[in-house]
């Protein structure tokens, strides 16, 4: 899907969507050490070091249908102080830390233009570049992981919140979830559930600085 790009937008590419990756799954790890458990962190998993958390096919993924995944942080609730709330806390951790990201790069967006030719072009170009990627795949990692399919963190939100025999059938989709999910993108309705997605988000950046 990505094959058209650049040599030059590749090498910007790379970077964005690794520290996308791993600041959705170091935030995962984070707030599930904040609950009590110190799973990620006995495991090495509470880094900024991408090669921790990178999973290959997820990377190549984001070439060949547009959206990607890194290696799960392992997460126990049996830790957890309150295991119902605190799952879906560290659920939420990963894509609100991509939503986070997101808007930074928009307000780093908004900067460039304000400032206009104070910035030399050979610098705000590429910085340009690689901030509109960043919003871009920031968006599509806090959007897909949302999706309330097994083992997506949206998933794991909606078991939190549903009552236990409804949590259980949604529990025993894990097995099949990821089937579910490649028939979704192959279909084209997982891309337009991202793209409305997206534009839901930018509407909501574009009317904070409206």
């Amino acid at each position: 899907m990505l094959f058209h790009l650049s040599a030059a937008e590749i090498i910007i590419l790379i970077p964005v969507f690794l520290f996308a990756l791993t600041a959705h799954e170091f935030s995962h790890g984070y707030v599930a050490a904040l609950c009590g458990d110190p799973t990620a962190r006995m495991q090495g998993r509470l880094t900024f070091n991408p090669m921790k958390h990178l999973d290959p096919i997820g990377a190549i993924a984001i070439f060949l249908i547009g959206f990607g995944w890194a290696k799960p942080v392992p997460v126990d609730p049996r830790n957890f102080r309150n295991p119902k709330r605190d799952m879906i806390l560290v659920a939420l951790a990963g894509p609100g830390a991509n939503i986070i990201v997101m808007v930074l790069s928009f307000i780093g967006l908004l900067g460039i233009v304000f400032a206009g030719n104070a910035i030399p072009a050979f610098i705000s170009e590429p910085l340009n570049l690689m901030l509109r990627w960043s919003l871009f795949i920031n968006s599509i990692l806090a959007i897909f992981n949302l999706i309330p399919i097994p083992p997506l963190d949206g998933s794991k939100v909606l078991i939190g919140l549903l009552p236990p025999r409804q949590a259980r059938f949604i529990a025993g989709m894990e097995g099949y979830g990821f089937f579910i999910i490649i028939i979704l993108a192959f279909t084209g309705v997982l891309g337009k559930f991202i793209s409305f997605g997206q534009q839901l988000l930018m509407n909501l950046l574009l009317r904070l600085v409206g």
